[in-house]
């Protein structure tokens, strides 16, 4: 533990929430813990004193605040004193003033304080109290440990109901930063696999292999936040090598399914010049909600009931041709070594000969448009297997453990 007592930096829209900070200020001191109250509003006066005011917090990000408040254009201040707070926060975990970030609000502030929590590493305590701490989180989170509260009452106040709440998040930080510090074992080279349901033996005999050979592997769950969180680690330099098996978050970001991981997926292992070794685990596949989400443009297409939770629905030749461009297209900036690894025998657990999603013209399509498409950058490895078989998962642990420690 520090010998300094931790610091938290809250920050918040104090023109609206200012008793609600100074009453969580108040928590934190209770148990022994600083805080630094930071003012992210930008319409009325402070209703708490800050110990960094908006205007500092405005020129981190060289915003003109008083322009700001003159436009009195919410969603405008909403996204600038986001941006902005992002900037001061890391600057303060930096300089060694900030342990863990606290805050509370609606969706205003929610924006704003989870913006700089993102800006965060990972594990530095970040937990936010919300009136929207449900359904679709996927902003406030993204692809890092923001831990969202429901605040059950409106942020208006402190009564009998917030009062419970907001001690509780003020205890809850207080406790992870005054933690003994984690005793990590001996630290080994960490690779990052991607996987599905339907690409879990692949990645499980992957995984085996690497461990056996003296390597940690982080296996993300192909959600759409989980190629962002797996990204985001690549980004801050944790990651040695990528074993990308499951891609099949392009399939809903190009057709419309719940779980895209955004438009720089696959781009930025390359752009960091770390190894990587891709397949193209899942592509059969767009993701949906229960059967009766299912748009109503895709009643004709081929679905297929996973759970009662989750629908499937198969790609068409059409959108597998647009996907293999779409594959080659993000690879061809990689600075680091890059091989593809084509399972021409199926992409996944469904995909093969007699499973619900096979389809040969669709997989044909696949293949063709990366045949044509991919870049002298990229090894491309054809294997006459299917991505689950044994063969397939060790031919390519081969090829990432010979970009990693040198070899054919």
């Amino acid at each position: 533990m520090s010998e300094r007592p931790p610091t938290v930096v809250l920050v918040g829209t104090l023109d609206t929430k200012g008793v609600e900070y100074a009453y969580l200020r108040e928590r934190l001191e209770l148990h022994g813990v600083r805080s630094l109250l930071v003012d992210v509003g930008t319409l009325g006066p402070p209703l708490a004193e800050p110990d960094i005011d908006r205007r500092a917090v405005a020129a981190a990000g060289g915003v003109d605040i008083d322009e700001l408040a003159r436009a009195g254009d919410r969603g405008r201040a909403v996204g600038a004193m986001a941006a902005a707070a992002a900037i001061l926060v890391r600057r303060l975990h930096e300089e060694g003033r900030c342990d863990g970030v606290l805050a509370a609000g609606g969706s205003g502030n929610t924006a704003i304080a989870t913006s700089a929590m993102q800006a965060l590493p990972v594990g530095v305590p970040k937990l936010m109290v919300s009136t929207v701490a449900a359904g679709n989180t996927r902003d406030y989170v993204g692809g890092s440990d923001v831990m969202l509260m429901a605040s059950i009452t409106d942020i208006a106040g402190v009564n009998s109901i917030s009062a419970r709440i907001l001690a509780n998040a003020a205890a809850a930080m207080a406790g992870m930063v005054s933690a003994p510090p984690v005793e990590l074992p001996e630290q080994r080279p960490l690779i990052a696999a991607t996987m599905f349901g339907v690409t879990t033996p692949c990645v499980t005999a992957a995984r085996e292999a690497l461990e056996a050979r003296g390597y940690e592997v982080l296996v993300f769950h192909a959600t759409g936040t989980g190629g962002t969180a797996m990204e985001g680690l690549v980004a801050s330099g944790y990651i040695a090598g990528v074993l990308d098996i499951t891609t099949t978050e392009l399939c809903d970001w190009l057709v419309g399914g719940v779980l895209p991981a955004g438009p720089e997926r696959l781009e930025v292992a390359g752009r960091h010049g770390v190894p990587q070794v891709v397949s193209l685990g899942a592509l059969d596949m767009v993701n949906f909600g229960a059967r009766d989400t299912v748009p109503p443009q895709f009643e004709s297409r081929t679905l297929y009931v996973h759970n009662p939770s989750v629908t499937l629905m198969r790609t068409t030749p059409e959108e597998c041709a647009e996907l293999g461009r779409t594959i080659a297209q993000r690879l061809a900036g990689a600075r680091g070594p890059t091989a593809l690894f084509v399972p021409l025998r199926g992409v996944s657990a469904i995909d093969v000969d007699g499973g619900p999603f096979h389809d040969p013209a669709a997989d044909a399509a696949l293949f063709d448009a990366l045949r044509e498409h991919v870049t002298a950058n990229v090894e491309l490895h054809e294997l006459d297997l299917d991505i689950n078989d044994p063969a397939f998962a060790a031919a390519m642990v081969s090829k990432l453990v010979a970009y990693l420690e040198g070899g054919p």
